[in-house]
């Protein structure tokens, strides 16, 4: 009897880098699903090319969204909840946020208004000791909208950090 190989969960960059190093993951592996993650981004370049005014129209959507969040709750705000959340172990949109530390990556680039996999923020409210953040998004491969609500709160070294038992999926809905 055949068995079927099961199917490797999708990582991060980073979390994948991280595996590596503590010797979870061969040199081959790590290649073979960074790999992967290129193929993605190649497809999405060539996507760009042979629509460019889809491609454009939402890049205006993802820098207007950005800039409404930046203007409420400040970038360096909305950086760090970026990064929270590529940290929730099991979360799909972490693949997409994976790289929010880094500065010159401009926010814009993780927020995905329309095109799947989707991805915005649509609220965040701070009471003082915690913040609310609710998210939509989708995956690549079902075009179903998820929504998602986190309580996050400062660690001991001032980090924002996603709490374990607040991460609340919602209902779906079609987009």
């Amino acid at each position: 009897m055949d068995e079927k190989p099961t199917a490797r969960p999708p990582l991060s960059p980073s979390q994948l880098f991280q595996r590596f190093e503590r010797g979870e993951i061969d040199r081959d592996e790590l290649h073979a699903r960074m790999a992967e993650h290129a193929l993605g981004l190649i497809r999405e370049m060539e996507e760009d090319r042979r629509n460019p005014a889809a491609a454009w129209i939402e890049a205006l959507r993802c820098r207007a969204a950005v800039t409404a969040l930046v203007a409420r709750h400040s970038g360096r705000l909305v950086r760090e909840v970026l990064i929270a959340l590529s940290e929730v172990p099991g979360f799909p949109p972490a693949l997409q946020l994976w790289n929010a530390a880094h500065p010159d990556v401009p926010l814009h680039c993780f927020i995905r208004v329309k095109r799947p996999p989707m991805f915005r923020i649509t609220s965040m409210r701070n009471d003082g000791k915690e913040l609310r953040v609710s998210i939509e998004w989708s995956n690549g491969e079902n075009p179903e909208v998820r929504r998602s609500r986190f309580r996050m709160r400062r660690d001991g070294s001032w980090k924002l950090k996603a709490l374990p038992d607040s991460h609340r999926p919602g209902r779906r809905t079609r987009s």
